[in-house]
């Protein structure tokens, strides 16, 4: 029977756990200790199941080795480190969080809003080797572990559109999570990720940390994502896999030319891209620079990450599709909630062990995101007949230009395979007369020098009129989100270009 909590997953493992950069690795007998540790010290503060602890810590194997901790025993809410003290404050209060976990003498605003609200604050000190944490001045008291059904992890939906929903993930949703990426990747004892995500985000959290102790791996927490140390870190951790999103990737192939000597020496055996769409030119420039696979994968915060996954090799791999259900049940839904068969376009929907069991005190979304079990992801699809799935876009972000609705990732794909462009998001601007219009922000290839113009015209070739950009604004650096990803909605206001066009 699969493991169903944190600790359960960790129990009879031996070897390296955790690592980071230039320290020495925690064992799995000495990771579970400092879990088991830090359970007894939440409980000497009152701590236990179904109550939130906050944890505003630095990305590196001490956030991982906390996460584990406080989602063994009680429910983890990890924080990006970068908000203000506002933010900090509102996402305390909507959690309800009953205590604060930062590192020992950080200075950072949620201090100061955790003081304003009264949640109390403990500090985390750590040993020489990577993840070995503990709190200090915390007395201890038998811990009180979580059941299968307990929530062990919240986080927030991104609220680019409403407020911020609360996705609560059972200790069951996160380790079947694990075990489906785990699986999907073929992940073992030999194996060692190197993580760049963030560790307040589910893919960090679950496709790198989480997967890797699953299948009795390693995982090595870097400070976080750094072109310039990327190939240090090649050479001096030798992983066999890394997992990221499309704009690290990016990044790491325009240094590949000048670490030509690691890249001889480097053995990754995959290389997983997840949360947002990879550019089929970059997959392709991935796998002829580092000489192995790339494993494209479907995931979002309500399934605790993974929904889909391309398969390793020899089994075919479909560059532009997200793969075939790897965890979940996968399915197309109509507006009126029918399943419609294979080949036909509609809402992506799925359910499974791994899927939330709904927002939190939230039945207005709940409502309008389940139907007969199925959740709806909110993402444009269809399946082919092998079962690979082909996402079109959000059905928030497509264009709706005068009645005519259209792709942004269709105009994504074809302009990224100008020569001359390296990164592009395509995005609706408001319009007087169509209500929207397309527009597409482009970073270009270093020393290229297209502009606006010729990059409309070999979109014209190529696409129908209606779906040509009408604005297309050429960036040194397109706006990302917290996590690296590349967002559409809200981009026309932060480019300035909100204001509606009066031409046709």
């Amino acid at each position: 029977m699969a493991p169903s909590t944190l600790p359960d997953l960790l129990t009879g493992r031996q070897g390296p756990a955790l690592g980071a950069p230039g320290r020495a690795d925690l064992d799995y007998p000495s990771l579970a200790a400092v879990i088991d540790r830090l359970g007894r010290q939440l409980a000497g503060l009152g701590l236990g199941p179904g109550d939130a602890v906050a944890l505003v810590l630095p990305n590196g194997p001490e956030a991982a080795a906390a996460f584990l901790a406080v989602a063994s025993h009680a429910t983890a809410a990890p924080l990006n480190p970068a908000y203000t003290e506002e933010e900090f404050a509102f996402y305390l209060e909507d959690l309800g969080a009953k205590r604060l976990i930062l590192a020992a003498g950080a200075e950072t605003p949620a201090r100061a809003a955790a003081t304003r609200l009264g949640v109390p604050i403990s500090a985390v000190e750590s040993g020489a080797a990577a993840g070995d944490i503990v709190l200090t001045g915390a007395a201890e008291a038998p811990a009180r572990r979580n059941g299968p059904g307990d929530d062990a992890l919240v986080l927030h939906t991104s609220g680019t559109t409403s407020r911020p929903k609360i996705v609560p993930l059972t200790a069951a949703n996160i380790c079947a999570s694990a075990g489906h990426i785990a699986q999907s990747l073929a992940l073992g004892p030999a194996d060692r990720c190197l993580n760049m995500m963030p560790l307040f985000h589910i893919h960090g959290l679950i496709a790198a940390v989480l997967s890797s102790l699953s299948a009795g791996g390693a995982v090595t927490c870097t400070h976080g994502f750094d072109a310039l140390k990327f190939f240090g870190w090649l050479g001096e951790i030798r992983p066999s896999w890394y997992s990221a999103v499309p704009t690290m990737h990016q990044a790491i192939l325009t240094r590949a030319k000048r670490n030509a000597e690691t890249l001889a020496q480097a053995k990754l055996r995959l290389i997983r891209s997840s949360s947002a769409a990879l550019p089929v030119p970059v997959l392709e420039a991935l796998e002829a620079t580092f000489g192995c696979p790339v494993i494209e994968a479907y995931g979002m915060t309500e399934a605790a990450h993974q929904m889909a996954a391309n398969p390793l090799p020899p089994a075919p791999r479909k560059p532009g599709t997200v793969g075939v259900a790897a965890g979940p049940e996968v399915a197309i839904m109509d507006a009126g909630g029918a399943l419609l068969p294979q080949g036909a376009v509609g809402e992506i929907v799925i359910r499974g062990p791994n899927v939330t069991p709904g927002y939190r005190n939230n039945p207005k979304a709940n409502a309008e995101n389940f139907t007969e079990g199925w959740f709806r992801t909110g993402d444009q699809g269809e399946i082919d007949p092998q079962g690979y799935i082909t996402i079109r876009g959000r059905l928030k972000e497509i264009i709706n230009r005068g009645g005519e609705k259209i792709s942004p990732r269709e105009v994504d794909d074809v302009l990224i395979t100008h020569p001359d462009v390296a990164q592009v998001v395509t995005f609706a601007m408001p319009h007087r007369m169509l209500g929207e219009d397309v527009a597409a922000a482009v970073v270009l290839e270093e020393g290229a020098a297209a502009d606006a113009r010729a990059l409309r015209a070999f979109a014209a070739e190529r696409l129908a009129a209606f779906k040509v950009p009408a604005r297309i604004e050429i960036l040194t650096e397109i706006p990302k989100g917290a996590t690296g990803k590349l967002q559409r909605i809200g981009l026309a206001e932060k480019l300035g270009i909100a204001k509606p066009e009066h031409g046709a």
